[in-house]
């Protein structure tokens, strides 16, 4: 008896991967084990999982909070394209346009903490750890894409 194909959006070996998740921070678990089952897929170190992991947690935060205002059944959508040495992470959202990376300054260490502004710190935390890091809009939706560099 032949095997029945798996939905699109299962993982299933290296390569290209997406799914869609709604703007709820209760989704953050369901797209953790997403990035975690592809990660082991394709033979990812459990480091560079996790590291991929922080930043996308970090990007479908800002998009929940800042963009939606809160939660909402908008779509976040992940492709992950996974090949020897690298993971490029297309990250897509509908809030209204914003360029996390515009503002990315690197904080004043000489400032004391109350000194310094609240917020910024996430994006330069994926600024930092990724690399190729771009930002457009098209079809209503912002696009974030960035590769993650691992051996």
């Amino acid at each position: 008896m032949p095997s029945a194909d798996p939905p699109s959006d299962a993982p299933s070996s290296p390569g290209l991967h997406s799914r869609v998740f709604p703007a709820r921070l209760a989704a953050l678990a369901e797209l953790s084990a997403f990035i975690e089952e592809v990660s082991g897929l394709a033979g990812v170190a459990r480091p560079v999982g996790l590291r991929l992991t922080l930043l996308v947690e970090e990007l479908f935060t800002n998009t929940v909070v800042h963009g939606h205002l809160g939660d909402c059944d908008e779509p976040v959508r992940l492709v992950l394209g996974v090949e020897p040495g690298r993971i490029a992470l297309t990250y897509e959202d509908t809030a209204p346009p914003h360029d996390p990376f515009t503002r990315v300054t690197r904080p004043d260490d000489a400032a004391t903490v109350e000194d310094r502004p609240v917020g910024g710190l996430g994006v330069l935390l994926v600024a930092a750890m990724a690399t190729d890091v771009a930002y457009s809009r098209a079809d209503g939706q912002n696009q974030i894409r960035l590769v993650i560099r691992h051996s």
